[in-house]
C-alpha cells in the first residue's frame, strides 16, 4: 500500500511540477489553522459584491487564542454583528440593532461552536464545500494542491502566483507577497490575509441592550444555520440527485415518481406520525433546519429580536387552537426522527406568511366544464424547503382519506385534495402576529379530512377563530362549484364564481381568480384570452412566470371530478414554474395503500445471493422450492 501511495506521490509531482509546489507553499499557512496545527491566529477578510445591482463592501474578522476563546466581527453598513466566545460566554452582538444575546455556563449538546471542531460540525454531506473542506483539512500542502488544480480546474501561466479556472464561473485566484489570497468569480472579489497570533479582543457589550438566552441554544442556532446555509448555497450531489430508494415501514410507505417523493401514510394520528419520521428523517431534519435555525438566524439579525422566541409566543398563542390529533401526529413524527418535540412543534407553525397566487375555472371557462383548480405556492427558495418537498397520501383512522403537497416534518396543509373531491389552496397576507385562533394549515387540513362539501369548508373557516389576513381558493368537483375566501380574524367573505371585488377587479363567469398586483393581471389577461378552451395542459399554462413568482416553491393543479392531481416542485436551479409536473391519481393511490403490519426485513447479501443461485443447488426455478 505505501508503495501504491508513493507512486501516486511521485505521478502528482511529475504531472504538476514546480507551479503545485507554488500553490502548496501559498495554502500551508491556511491549511495549518484548518488541520488545527496552528493554536492562535488572526484571519482578516474583505468582501466586494454586488446585491441586488447596489455594490457592497463587507469585512470579516477571525480570531482564535485558544481551544476555547474566539471572536468573529462582520461589518456591513446594514448587517453588522460580532461574536465573543470563551470558555464560560457567548455573545451574539449586532451593532446597528443595539442589542446583544448573551449565554453563560457549560454546554450541552453537540452543536456548539467550541473551535477545535466548529467546522466539522458545519460541514454537512448536503453541501459540495464538504468535499473541499476534507480534502484541506487532512491533506499536506502538496497533496491538497495538486488535488485542487484537478478538483477546480486550477491552472497557472506564470509559475503559480495566478490560478484560474474555466470550470468554476471563470474562477481566479492571486497569491501576495504577504500569503494572502485573492479570489475573484462571477464579480464578487474577497481577500484574506492572516497572521498567526490572536487579534485584540473587541468590546461586546458597549451601549447595547444585554438579552439573555439559553448558551446551548445561542450556539445550536449559529452552527446548524450556518450548516444548512452552507447546503442551500452550494448543495451537494445528495441534495440536487437523492437516491431514489423507496421503502416501507408499519403504516407507511416511501415511492418516487420521477424525481419526486411520494409517502403513503395509514393509521392513528401517532401511527401516521411515527411512519412519517421513519420515512424522512432525513428530510425532517432539514426543514426544521431551514424553519428554525437559517431563517431565525437571518430573522434575528435582520429584526434584532431573538427568533426562537417569537416563534415561542406565537406557539403559546396558537395552540389551544391546534386540534389534539395534530399535535400527536407532531410530536410522533419528531420522536420518530429524533428531532425534540419543541423543534417540531415550533417547526408546524412557522409558515405564517405565503405570497401566492390561485384560480378555479369550471364550465363554460374550459373546453369539457371540468373544474381545473391551480396552485401557486410562492415562497422561500431561497431556504430550501425544496430539498424536503414530498407529495402525501394520508388515510387517517375515522376521517377523510387526502392528498397533502408539502413538505417532510409538516403535518399541517398549504394544498390539497381529499377523496371526496375537495380541493383548497391558500394565499398570505399582512396581520403578522394576529395569533390567537386556528392556523391557517390546520385549518386547510381539517377541511381536507373533515369536509365532503363545499358548504362544509365554508362553516368550518366562519365558525373557527382564524389568524392573520389569508385568501383561499376551495373548490369542490362534485358540483363543480368554487369559492374565494377573504379571512381574518374579525371577518370572513366568501366571494362566488364571476363576482366582482374591488381586490380583484370584475368578475369573469365560471372563474375564481385570486393573485395580487401585475401578478393577478397577468393570470386575468391569460384567463381571458384562453376562456372556454382550457385543459389540464393549458391550465399549468396559467401558473408560469411571471405570474408564478422567482420564490416559487411548488404548483399543483387539481382536478377533483376525475381525482386526479399534477405537482411541480422547485429545485436548487429554478423555480416550480419551469420545473416538470408530475400526475398523480389519489383513488388508485389509496387503493395501494399500505398495511399497518411491520414490513420484512430486506434479505441480507448471502440470502440474497442465495435466492438468485439456488437453482443450481436445488435443481429448482428461481423463486420455488422441492416439496
Amino acid at each position: 500500500m505505501r508503495r501504491v501511495f508513493l507512486c501516486l506521490v511521485v505521478w502528482m509531482v511529475a504531472a504538476q511540477g514546480a507551479t503545485a509546489a507554488s500553490l502548496s507553499e501559498h495554502l500551508q499557512p491556511y491549511l495549518r489553522v484548518l488541520s488545527g496545527e496552528t493554536k492562535q491566529f488572526t484571519l482578516s477578510i474583505d468582501i466586494k459584491l454586488t446585491v441586488d445591482g447596489r455594490p457592497q463592501q463587507a469585512k470579516l474578522t477571525l480570531s482564535r487564542a485558544d481551544a476555547h476563546s474566539f471572536f468573529l466581527v462582520l461589518e456591513h453598513e446594514k448587517y453588522s454583528v460580532m461574536l465573543v466566545r470563551d470558555a464560560g460566554r457567548t455573545v451574539f452582538a449586532l451593532p446597528v440593532k443595539g442589542v446583544q444575546f448573551v449565554g453563560q455556563g457549560a454546554l450541552v449538546g453537540g452543536d456548539t461552536l467550541d473551535p477545535t471542531t466548529v467546522l466539522d460540525r458545519m460541514m454537512g454531506e448536503g453541501t459540495s464545500v464538504t468535499t473541499y473542506y476534507k480534502l484541506l483539512r487532512h491533506a499536506n500542502g502538496f497533496l491538497a494542491a495538486n488535488a485542487l488544480t484537478r478538483l477546480a480546474g486550477l491552472e497557472s501561466e506564470d509559475g503559480g502566483t495566478t490560478w484560474t479556472s474555466q470550470r468554476l464561473a471563470n474562477l481566479k485566484i492571486s497569491f501576495g507577497e504577504d500569503h494572502s489570497i485573492t479570489v475573484e468569480a462571477a464579480g464578487t472579489i474577497v481577500k484574506a490575509t492572516m497572521v498567526e497570533k490572536p487579534g485584540d479582543l473587541p468590546a461586546a457589550g458597549a451601549n447595547l441592550k444585554t438579552m439573555p438566552v439559553k448558551r446551548d441554544e445561542l450556539e445550536r442556532l449559529l452552527v446548524r444555520g450556518a450548516r444548512r446555509t452552507l447546503e442551500v448555497a452550494a448543495p451537494s450531489s445528495e441534495l440536487t440527485d437523492p437516491a431514489h430508494e423507496g421503502r416501507a415501514v408499519a403504516h407507511g410507505e416511501l415511492r418516487w415518481q420521477g424525481d419526486q417523493r411520494l409517502v403513503l401514510l395509514s393509521g392513528t394520528p401517532a401511527e401516521i406520525g411515527t411512519a412519517h419520521g421513519q420515512l424522512l428523517k432525513a428530510e425532517a431534519e432539514r426543514c426544521r433546519d431551514s424553519s428554525l435555525y437559517m431563517v431565525g438566524l437571518g430573522a434575528t439579525v435582520d429584526r434584532g429580536a431573538w427568533f426562537l422566541d417569537e416563534l415561542r409566543e406565537a406557539y403559546r398563542r396558537l395552540e389551544p387552537h391546534i386540534p389534539p390529533d395534530h399535535k400527536a401526529e407532531v410530536d410522533a413524527i419528531a420522536d420518530a426522527a429524533g428531532i425534540s418535540r419543541e423543534e417540531g412543534r415550533l417547526a408546524n407553525v412557522f409558515p405564517e406568511l405565503f405570497h401566492c397566487s390561485g384560480f378555479a375555472l369550471f364550465g363554460k371557462a374550459t373546453v369539457d366544464g371540468k373544474l381545473y383548480h391551480g396552485r401557486v405556492l410562492d415562497y422561500m427558495t431561497m431556504i430550501g424547503l425544496q430539498d424536503t418537498a414530498t407529495t402525501f397520501i394520508i388515510a387517517p383512522a375515522g376521517k377523510i382519506a387526502f392528498a397533502n403537497v408539502g413538505y417532510a416534518g409538516f403535518v399541517g396543509s398549504v394544498s390539497g385534495m381529499n377523496a371526496q373531491q375537495i380541493s383548497v389552496g391558500e394565499m398570505g397576507g399582512r396581520g403578522q402576529g394576529q395569533w390567537d385562533g386556528v392556523p391557517m394549515s390546520s385549518l386547510m387540513r381539517r377541511a381536507l379530512e373533515e369536509c365532503s362539501t363545499l358548504d362544509q369548508v365554508k362553516q368550518l373557516w366562519a365558525n373557527n377563530p382564524r389568524t392573520c389576513e389569508y385568501y383561499y381558493v376551495f373548490a369542490d368537483g362534485k358540483g363543480p362549484d368554487a369559492v374565494a375566501c377573504s379571512a381574518t380574524p374579525a371577518k370572513c367573505e366568501f366571494l362566488k364564481p364571476g363576482e366582482a371585488h374591488e381586490l380583484l377587479g370584475t368578475g369573469i363567469p365560471d372563474a375564481v381568480v385570486l393573485s395580487a398586483g401585475s401578478r393577478l393581471e397577468e393570470l386575468r389577461k391569460r384567463v381571458q384570452e384562453g376562456y372556454g378552451r382550457f385543459d389540464a395542459t393549458s391550465c399549468m399554462g396559467l401558473m408560469c412566470r411571471p405570474v408564478a413568482m422567482t420564490s416559487n416553491l411548488h404548483d399543483v393543479l387539481f382536478v377533483p371530478q376525475d381525482g386526479v392531481f399534477y405537482v411541480a416542485n422547485a429545485d436548487h436551479h429554478a423555480p416550480a414554474a419551469d420545473r416538470p409536473y408530475t400526475r398523480y391519481d389519489l383513488n388508485e393511490l389509496l387503493n395501494g395503500m399500505p398495511s399497518g403490519a411491520e414490513p420484512a426485513p430486506a434479505p441480507g447479501r448471502a440470502a440474497r445471493w442465495y435466492q438468485k443461485t439456488k437453482h443450481f443447488f436445488t435443481g429448482t426455478s428461481e423463486g420455488t422450492l422441492p416439496p
